[in-house]
């Protein structure tokens, strides 16, 4: 290949090691993410050759998860791998990437997989102009940065984009380690990450705020209390969708919504408590409206009880 000819990193020709099914694979960063995926990987057959950790719980990390894995720079990285995992920040991507490809650390043929749900491959596109094979496959679960976490792959989907001709790639991947490859367009990837969030961050936030309204009434374990529950409406909303809703206002309850409602207003509770009630409360009033479950008078009802 002449330095006129353009790059195309889906013809090139394999490493024997790529041929092979073996990659040496390199992480960067050894965050919670990265270390853990790159066991998985390593579990799988690759051979993680390099890591890059700053911080000492970074290198803690690498060294329980990724044991006998030196610790590199990133330009000796992006020498070394013929995989590249970026698990780095979602806002420090775009910059990353943008510096490989300046600084000439690109390789053509070389796989960049990044873990970011917010983006898709276009974060990629220096590093795919310079001949790199860009992924995006993103880990739909929580990481303790534990050995746990490779139990629980077994039972994680993966946000998976790549063009056409190298998802299947991006999907052995994600099956290597043990996950389920659920295939994402690059148009509708920040749709998936904000309804992830939506889902896990706020179900935490719910969470912590009911524990804390239980603790200030004298139950000291609130999970006890809790877990049964939640857990129940959680596999009930996901089997049945919003025919699953229950709760004054599912049942058009108004008279113990308006209770719940001057509580919240008279409490001593933090104003945040209030706030995720009244707001959650109006979305249900909504999807219950939508879907038959009360009727307009109910829903009009119940929305001036919050509206007062």
């Amino acid at each position: 290949m002449t330095a006129e000819q353009p790059v195309d990193p889906y013809a090139a020709e394999l490493p024997p090691s790529q041929r092979e099914g073996r990659l040496g694979i390199g992480v960067i960063s050894a965050g919670k993410v990265g270390s853990v995926l790159g066991a998985a990987l390593r579990g799988a057959g690759h051979s993680v050759i390099g890591a890059h950790a700053v911080s000492e719980d970074s290198r803690n990390r690498a060294e329980s998860l990724l044991g006998g894995v030196p610790v590199l720079e990133i330009p000796e990285i992006m020498r070394r791998a013929e995989l590249v995992l970026l698990a780095v920040p979602d806002d420090a991507l775009s910059e990353l990437v943008a510096g490989l490809a300046e600084a000439g650390h690109i390789q053509a043929g070389q796989l960049i997989v990044h873990t970011s749900g917010r983006y898709g491959t276009e974060v990629l596109a220096p590093a795919q102009r310079n001949g790199a094979i860009g992924l995006a496959i993103h880990p739909a679960m929580t990481f303790t940065g534990l050995s746990m976490d490779l139990q629980k792959l077994h039972t994680c989907a993966f946000g998976v984009t790549a063009p056409g001709p190298v998802l299947p790639i991006a999907q052995a991947l994600v099956v290597e380690m043990g996950g389920e490859p659920v295939v994402i367009q690059e148009a509708d990837r920040l749709t998936y990450h904000a309804a992830l969030a939506h889902a896990s961050n706020h179900l935490n936030t719910i969470t912590g705020q009911s524990a804390e309204m239980l603790h200030r009434i004298g139950v000291e374990r609130a999970e006890t209390v809790l877990r049964p529950l939640m857990q129940a409406s959680l596999d009930n909303a996901l089997a049945s969708g919003e025919g699953a809703l229950t709760g004054p206002v599912a049942r058009g309850d108004v008279g113990t919504l308006r209770h719940h409602v001057q509580l919240l207003a008279g409490s001593e509770l933090p104003a945040d408590i209030r706030t995720a009630y009244m707001a959650m409360a109006r979305a249900t009033t909504q999807r219950a409206l939508d879907r038959s479950l009360i009727t307009d008078v109910k829903a009009a009802e119940l929305l001036k009880v919050l509206d007062a």
